[in-house]
């Protein structure tokens, strides 16, 4: 194998698989892969949470040192996806009085934006915030500077997550040793590579079935509406076909093999069984029926988590990607039970993959989000090259220091990136040192005015006015003579 030296390392921790590839991107905006590994993660997340982070950073490490294994090279940083259940978005009005015919400045936007990222959510972490429209007096506009106004009204879409648990997610990392160069919102990734931007422009719901979760992402005018995870997903229609006496691994290939998001009465076989195992089987009518409680359980959760002013115009329908997508019918499910007749299953990402790899030529929508992630990283992850001859020396020579790009402002980041912990901290210290400057110009101005304050009081003494009376009294008897 070739030395690689210059590659993005993306990972996904979702609640069945932890998913890590490394791909190059190319000239022409094609990703060519160059490596991928998944590893069981059911025993230490569940909805797409971290619950013991020894197991996961045990994980995170296998996953890297596979990686590097295929690559021949180290891997010096990597870029990572938060989802899970405890993600939600919550919707905030910051409002700004101005003084009359005011001209709104950048300045004045990042102030509002400032405010917002400063509202305190208990025991929850404001992750990302997307900006909807702003009104300006009484006019919506979606960039208001340059707009002259009294009254500037800034309307964001915070989404937030548990503390807790995105602190174990950064600890995961910390105790496997490994730097993260971002965090990206990956419901928004996974939105940039499979939706169109005319979907986004004209307004869609994105459903996104995973094993655990499904996550639904509901764009208009090219701006993040909502943002909601349902804790019900593929893995919940295993457990009911479970419920049929049989193992899990058993319901699961039942599933694959015979399960339909929807039938019609009339295409039900009353004959038809299917078998369980050697000596048991389950009447198609019954499995059918099992099957589609659920799935129609979790359309309609789907269903209500669409904004009521939004939902009558998605003009860009339904799209459903996701492992739970591979479900035969699952467009005809969604259609009934949503009736939102424009469905979409998008099996793979609208960036060109070069691989070889025959998981991801599978287009089933299961990479869909990592591909995601990896098309967002843009820093190099590469290190130093690995002789797989073993050569004593190179674990000796220096390893390359990762890149890292500026500290990033709040004003600076793109809608779905999350600010690291290095920037957090970077962050605080400026808001430190911002606050220590203006109680310094605090402190001299109260003693400037007291200053003030002491000579006019000095000047309206009675002594101060006895000796003026009496300078002035002697300079007019002088002036006389």
């Amino acid at each position: 194998m070739a030395e690689f030296k210059d590659f993005i390392v993306a990972i996904e921790l979702g609640s069945a698989k932890v998913t890590g590839i490394a791909g190059q991107k190319k000239p022409d905006g094609s990703i060519s892969v160059l490596a991928l590994v998944r590893e069981d993660s059911s025993s230490f997340i569940r909805k797409g949470v971290v619950y013991n982070i020894d197991k996961t950073a045990q994980c995170l490490t296998s996953i890297i040192k596979k990686l590097e294994a295929q690559l021949q090279t180290r891997i010096t940083q990597v870029f990572v996806g938060v989802g899970g259940q405890s993600i939600r978005s919550v919707k905030n009005t910051i409002t700004r009085d101005l003084p009359a015919d005011t001209i709104i400045t950048q300045e004045m936007v990042v102030e509002l934006m400032d405010a917002n990222r400063g509202m305190d959510y208990p025991d929850k972490k404001i992750l990302d915030v997307a900006e909807q429209e702003y009104r300006v007096d009484t006019q919506m506009q979606m960039d208001p500077v340059g707009i002259r106004a009294t009254r500037l009204e800034g309307n964001f879409l915070n989404i937030l997550e548990r503390t807790s648990f995105f602190q174990n997610l950064n600890r995961c990392f910390e105790t496997a040793n490994i730097k993260v160069a971002d965090m990206y919102l990956a419901p928004l990734a996974l939105a940039n590579a499979v939706l169109t931007e005319t979907e986004k422009r004209s307004g869609c719901a994105l459903v996104d079935i995973g094993a655990d979760t499904t996550t639904v992402s509901v764009f208009s005018r090219n701006v993040l509406r909502h943002l909601a995870v349902i804790p019900l997903g593929s893995n919940n229609v295993t457990m009911d076909i479970a419920s049929l006496q049989m193992e899990e691994s058993d319901a699961e290939q039942m599933k694959l093999k015979y399960a339909v998001a929807y039938t019609e009465n009339s295409e039900i076989d009353p004959e038809l069984k299917y078998s369980i195992d050697a000596n048991r089987q389950v009447d198609s009518r019954r499995f059918i029926e099992i099957v589609e409680a659920r799935v129609e359980e979790i359309i309609e959760n789907v269903r209500y988590q669409i904004p009521s002013e939004y939902y009558d115009k998605l003009l860009g329908g339904i799209v459903i990607t996701g492992g739970g997508s591979n479900l035969k019918n699952i467009e005809q499910a969604f259609a009934k039970y949503t009736h939102i007749e424009k469905v979409r299953v998008a099996k793979f990402v609208t960036t060109t993959i070069n691989t070889s790899n025959e998981q991801l030529k599978a287009h089933n929508g299961m990479y869909c989000t990592v591909l995601g992630l990896l098309a967002k990283g843009d820093i190099n992850c590469a290190g130093n090259y690995i002789d797989p001859n073993g050569n004593l020396f190179e674990e000796h020579e220096q390893q390359p220091v990762a890149q890292e790009r500026r500290p990033r402002q709040i004003g600076d980041l793109e809608t779905g990136t999350i600010r690291t912990a290095r920037e957090e901290e970077l962050a605080a210290e400026e808001a430190r040192r911002k606050k220590e400057e203006e109680e310094r110009l605090r402190r001299e101005e109260e003693e400037r005015q007291a200053e003030e304050e002491r000579r006019i009081r000095k000047e309206n003494s009675w002594f101060t006015k006895f000796k003026k009376g009496l300078t002035k009294f002697g300079k007019d008897i002088v002036s006389e003579e």
